[in-house]
């Protein structure tokens, strides 16, 4: 079996690439976790406590990294969490209606 180590090789770059574009990726990660978070929570988050830790746990760690200047890698996996949780969210607040 043959792994794919040519994805693995292009991410490793990337990754390289937002320690070198760190404050412009920064203010991209920050106004779409803070929007996503707010839209989420006006839709209906806010009604349920289950839903709103859902949101504001990974919000908030996403923006404490920024914060703490950690390393991009975490930084950019946690707002794609936030993003992935947000995002189903919004669906599902919209969808209830």
């Amino acid at each position: 079996m043959k792994t794919d180590t040519a994805h693995t090789e292009n991410f490793s770059k990337n990754l390289e690439n937002a320690e070198f574009n760190r404050f412009g990726l920064i203010s991209l990660v920050i106004l779409i976790i803070g929007c996503l978070g707010g839209i989420t929570i006006g839709l209906g988050a806010i009604n349920y406590t289950a839903t709103l830790i859902l949101v504001v746990v990974p919000t908030m760690l996403c923006l404490s990294l920024l914060l703490g200047v950690a390393p991009m890698k975490w930084i950019i996996n946690s707002a794609i969490l936030a993003t992935i949780i947000d995002i189903i969210l919004i669906t599902y607040f919209l969808i209830e209606g």
